[in-house]
């Protein structure tokens, strides 16, 4: 197999529970976001656009859609017979098989896929945000500050610090110290899950953590804060565009939200950075005369007879006559009777609102999943 200089691997076996039933049936990268793509599709395209034409994908939770979503990787010029995609779920070992415990073992468990490779750095992305990033900048960065590690970092309201990894730096943005979600932050840079490690150093501290039985084996709790204390050159990559955790209902309706502007944060119309995906072969969306559709994505296979203003409309929806969607993001397949009435609120894969229902309007976001693929009735007028 051909050395390469760079490979990534994507942690993508999130459960995201946060998400409530949305992540009943699917791992949190593969949940739709932004009317025509799964969150995953944004760490794959980031990588093609990139130039990293060999990456994998570690998968645990509920990993069957993720797996035939992915494929060969076609959508993302990922299909390469010198490098491509790998997906890498938990595997049997001469001791027994067992899940991953932690990102850091997920990363150690695959030991022997990556030094097939022998690649010099090695790109560890997590599969469940929202961004548009050239590694290869970071990579440029990484290499002319002789790093060992590099984080990528994005300054977060002082507020937020608690949730996220916190980077604290010296004059030369070299990382001094590491708090995992700290009670009182002593700066706001947050990581954003986006690491570049020499790969023999790593592969070093995930040996040696992997000996530790009391480790919880995760890059922020300890094969970071251990390659700091050991004096290896840890610095931060400063990141100044849009990035979302969307670990939440609320942020991913916020996140989808975010595209509706006239000049978006996230330009998902950037011909000079696309983001890939796996299209459904669908008609054209069709808008009947009563409708009226403002300021909203609608993707293909829509049939649209009521009111959508300020909406994410994934494909083959059906908002029936009479029917008001306002600030709401309606995922694939999803049937709104005529006469009903929803507002702030995400409804998931091929649920079903009835005639006349009232969704959310109350100040919280609303979910709405059904489990089962409803027939489709009383929609056209």
């Amino acid at each position: 197999m051909r050395k390469k200089k760079t490979i990534a691997m994507i942690l993508a076996g999130g459960q995201g529970t946060r998400l409530g039933a949305l992540t009943k049936n699917i791992a949190k990268p593969a949940v739709p976001f932004g009317g025509k793509y799964r969150i995953i599709d944004f760490p794959l395209s980031n990588c093609s656009n990139s130039g990293i034409d060999t990456v994998g994908i570690l998968t645990q939770y509920k990993p069957f859609f993720l797996h035939s979503y992915v494929g060969i990787g076609s959508p993302w010029d990922l299909d390469r017979k010198d490098g491509g995609v790998f997906i890498l779920p938990p595997y049997t070992h001469d001791t027994g098989g067992e899940w991953y415990k932690g990102t850091a073992d997920a990363i150690y468990q695959n030991v022997e896929f990556i030094d097939q490779h022998d690649p010099v750095w090695i790109v560890i992305l997590s599969g469940d945000h929202i961004y548009k990033m050239d590694y290869s900048r970071m990579l440029e960065y990484h290499e002319a500050k002789e790093a060992d590690a590099t984080l990528a970092v994005i300054e977060v309201p002082w507020e937020d610090t608690r949730r996220f990894g916190i980077m604290n730096t010296d004059a030369d943005d070299r990382i001094i110290e590491f708090e995992e979600k700290p009670a009182k932050a002593k700066s706001n840079l947050a990581s954003m899950g986006v690491y570049i490690f020499r790969w023999q150093y790593l592969k070093y501290y995930l040996v040696r953590d992997a000996q530790v039985a009391d480790s919880a084996h995760d890059f922020g709790r300890n094969i970071i804060p251990g390659m700091i204390d050991s004096g290896q050159s840890v610095y931060a990559y400063r990141f100044k565009d849009y990035w979302r955790d969307v670990g939440t209902v609320e942020s991913l309706w916020e996140a989808n939200m975010d595209l509706l502007s006239d000049r978006p944060q996230l330009d998902l119309h950037d011909p000079e950075w696309r983001i890939y995906s796996v299209n459904p072969v669908r008609p054209p969306h069709y808008a009947g005369p009563n409708s009226r559709i403002n300021q909203s994505m609608v993707s293909e296979g829509c049939q649209i007879f009521g009111q959508v203003k300020r909406c994410v409309i994934f494909p083959n929806v059906m908002i029936g006559e009479g029917a008001q969607v306002t600030d709401s993001v309606l995922m694939p397949g999803v049937t709104v009777a005529p006469h009903a009435v929803i507002s702030r609120a995400i409804i998931g894969p091929d649920a079903v609102v009835q005639e006349n229902a009232r969704i959310g309007g109350d100040g919280s976001i609303a979910l709405v999943v059904q489990d089962t693929k409803p027939a489709r009735k009383g929609v056209r007028p």
